[in-house]
């Protein structure tokens, strides 16, 4: 089999940050990296759960939510991918920022969080994706679309 484009990004370089992972056709994927890979600190599940319900809801309820296909949470549990279409490179980092700035304020009853809505209802941490969010807000506080490449 062929390798696949993210396994052929340097993981022992890559620093967190928002990057373009892939552009297919109209469709762009950004790969939003909250953590260094393999560096022994890692999203817990439960804020990575958390982070992943917060992150969605907003994304699908915002300005930009008719571009916004898909979002989630990669396995390594360091970030998230972001699908859109027809959103600006700009319009993309601002996306991602007022949904960290939103998670990071949030309060109250976690979207979708309940049994009838939620596989695995009982696993949430709000006050890590809280945390994961400020810190993530500092980090992209100054990212332009020049950032968004992988540093080679």
């Amino acid at each position: 089999m062929q390798r696949i484009a993210s396994f052929s990004v340097d993981h022992t370089r890559l620093q967190k940050g928002m990057y373009t992972s892939r552009v297919d056709g109209d469709v762009v994927t950004y790969d939003i990296r909250m953590k260094r890979p393999n560096q022994g600190d890692y999203l817990s599940c439960g804020a990575l759960h958390t982070f992943e319900h917060l992150f969605a809801t907003y994304a699908r309820n915002s300005r930009y939510q008719d571009g916004v296909l898909y979002v989630g949470p990669m396995g390594c549990r360091t970030g998230f991918y972001l699908l859109v279409r027809g959103l600006s490179p700009q319009q993309s980092i601002d996306l991602v920022r007022e949904s960290f700035a939103f998670i990071a304020d949030f309060e109250g009853r976690i979207p979708g969080s309940e049994e009838a809505e939620c596989g695995n209802c009982r696993e949430h941490d709000l006050p890590g994706a809280k945390e994961a969010a400020r810190e993530m807000c500092r980090v992209l506080e100054f990212w332009t679309p020049d950032d968004l490449a992988y540093q080679a």
